[in-house]
């Protein structure tokens, strides 16, 4: 009965080294399933963040382009402002008077204060040079006296 008792007991460890081994297998087919799969979800993850990080750009750069077109805006309408004041200035010269001399002039030949009719004016400078109807002309025409 002993032989029986001792055969029994190897049995029994054989089938539990087997079954050992077979766990074993198991756990290792399972690590690398495990494995495999968290290197699949750090790739993913990796994945997403490269996804954030380009929508992240993508929305930076959306608001510095909302930022540049706000201003350029500010910079065409100080542009605009500024054109409009230079293009007033030309029409209304700093020089709004006429020298004495033309003034008097002007008086002796009924012309006064206001603008002044073009052909009313030649008829009043006939009898000066070409060169001083050119400066006189001139002259009224910054003054703003010249209709």
């Amino acid at each position: 009965m002993h032989a029986v008792v001792l055969s029994y007991s190897n049995r029994e460890r054989n089938e539990m080294e087997m079954n050992e081994k077979e766990i074993a297998e198991r756990l290792e087919a399972a690590t690398i399933l495990l494995e495999r799969s968290l290197s699949w979800l750090e790739e993913r993850q990796n994945a997403l963040n490269g996804d954030v990080e380009r929508i992240s750009a993508t929305v930076e750069q959306s608001r510095r382009e909302a930022e540049l077109a706000e201003k350029l805006a500010a910079t065409e309408r100080e542009l605009a402002e500024i054109k409009a004041s230079s293009a007033q200035a030309v029409l209304n010269p700093l020089r709004k008077t006429v020298p004495a001399a033309t003034s008097d002039m002007l008086a002796k030949h009924g012309i006064g204060e206001g603008p002044v009719d073009v052909r009313t004016l030649d008829a009043a400078l006939a009898g000066l040079s070409l060169e001083q109807r050119i400066a006189v002309k001139s002259q009224l025409l910054r003054a703003g006296a010249i209709a």
